[in-house]
């Protein structure tokens, strides 16, 4: 148990990270942590992406010298997705921490009970 564990590393720690994001966005009452905690698991999943394109012992696949055996390098793939994702992430997360903060110039405050308490008393 222990070597698949270690030959499996960063996808367990992935999911550890994942499992913190989550945890965070589901027990968090303040907005601007469950952002935080969106942020981690886009990490946690950045992680498993790029490690699932890593091949031990194979190199960048950069040729030199003409055309040479494709199973000696890394897969490209995984990372330009996790290039892609990083961008989207970073809008995703500027969006929302623009929403939190027209949220709290509105309400005055970040904290869902006390936003859900002062949004119905504003809707009667």
């Amino acid at each position: 148990m222990p070597e698949l564990v270690a030959q499996n590393r960063f996808a367990v720690v992935a999911v550890i990270l994942f499992g913190i994001g989550l945890l965070n966005m589901m027990l968090q009452q303040n907005l601007v942590k469950k952002v935080i905690g969106l942020s981690i698991m886009d990490s946690a999943i950045f992680m498993l992406l790029a490690s699932l394109g890593y091949i031990e012992g194979h190199g960048a696949p950069i040729v030199e010298e003409g055309a040479a055996n494709a199973s000696l390098y890394i897969n490209p793939i995984p990372s330009g997705l996790v290039l892609t994702g990083i961008v989207v992430s970073v809008s995703v997360t500027a969006f929302s921490l623009a929403l939190v903060q027209r949220i709290y110039q509105r309400y005055g405050t970040v904290e869902l009970p006390e936003l859900l308490e002062r949004a119905k008393k504003e809707e009667d």
